[in-house]
């Protein structure tokens, strides 16, 4: 596990970005990167910056962009992680719309996660029996959950499906999610942590324990694990 450590959310989200600007010079041009996003306060951050600092430099034609989870709701509603990003990034940038494959968090959960799961299949190559996204994005609570996939819900960790529906414990919500498995296969697998509420899951993922789903993940990943974080979250503000 890499983890880089900078002074600020704002540094560790353009480290981030630099990162995957990195990892697309490093592909030949006619190959498609799939990355696979998820929401947040950090997130929207990174991807504000993004589209101002980094959009010129970005190839938008090879990336593709996918989520990692979604919240049962429209497009259009507050909650909606397609709906952040195409405020802070998609509206703002020149991608092709074949590019943005989103969840439909507006249709039926069970129906939409078996039809995302095709889809993301149809493109992104299989690995051991899971599509092998090139990079996957990933968050975590401060109770250790991550793509939605919450304490208590360990089977969403080794099902064999791709996608499926999962609950938030408190507000019974919906959510579509990307399992464990296909985390797991990703080729590069990163955890974007900032802020002091933050500390503890970042702390147990480093170490490498079973403390969460983020930490069960990071600890089991196929390829290297990579964590941006900043100085508050690691302690050191």
């Amino acid at each position: 596990m890499i983890t880089h450590i900078h002074n600020t959310d704002a540094e560790a989200a353009r480290a981030l970005i630099e990162r995957i600007l990195q990892m697309a010079s490093e592909q030949s041009d006619d190959r498609k990167i799939n990355i696979a996003l998820s929401g947040g306060s950090t997130p929207a951050l990174m991807f504000r910056l993004w589209a101002e600092e980094f959009n010129t430099r970005t190839p938008w034609g090879r990336i593709r962009l996918f989520w990692v989870d979604e919240r049962c709701v429209p497009p259009t509603d507050k909650e909606s992680n397609y709906g952040m990003t195409f405020d802070n990034l998609i509206s703002k940038i020149n991608i092709p719309k074949e590019n943005i494959i989103r969840i439909k968090g507006e249709e039926n959960p069970e129906e939409e996660a078996q039809r995302y799961e095709t889809a993301v299949r149809s493109m992104v190559p299989d690995k051991d029996g899971f599509p092998e996204f090139d990079m996957v994005i990933l968050g975590a609570g401060e109770d250790g959950h991550t793509s939605s996939i919450f304490p208590g819900q360990e089977h969403l960790l080794t099902t064999s499906q791709v996608y499926a529906v999962a609950t938030h414990p408190k507000t019974e919500q919906q959510r579509i999610a990307l399992t464990g498995q296909p985390i797991i296969h990703a080729q590069r697998l990163i955890f974007l942590l900032t802020g002091k509420s933050k500390a503890s899951v970042l702390a147990d993922i480093i170490d490498q324990n079973d403390a969460g789903p983020a930490a069960y993940v990071g600890r089991r990943a196929r390829n290297t694990v990579e964590v941006f974080t900043d100085a508050a979250a690691a302690g050191r503000a």
